[in-house]
């Protein structure tokens, strides 16, 4: 199983863009066949670097990969491009 954890930092004075992310994100969860678990959080630290987190898993690479060229995917994350400053990304095998 692979954990695919990504984090973002958004610009200031997004906040309804952000919510509209991150409900887009969560949407996503029981739409998407490949993902099989998946959690969006927001940072309760203002200190900390990163503003929002996603931790998701995936039965194999093949299907991370699947998830990522998925339509609904793409338009989602779209969205996060226009709005975000920094984002950082690892997979990990579970």
């Amino acid at each position: 199983m692979i954990r695919h954890i990504v984090m973002w930092k958004f610009k200031e004075n997004e906040e309804e863009n952000k919510k509209k992310f991150l409900d887009g994100l969560r949407s996503l969860y029981g739409v998407i066949p490949e993902i099989k678990y998946m959690e969006v959080k927001e940072s309760i630290n203002d200190n900390n670097k990163f503003d929002a987190c996603l931790i998701s898993n995936f039965d194999s690479l093949v299907d991370l990969n699947t998830y990522k060229v998925d339509p609904r995917h793409i338009k989602v994350s779209e969205l996060c491009k226009s709005i975000r400053i920094d984002r950082a990304a690892i997979d990990i095998e579970i």
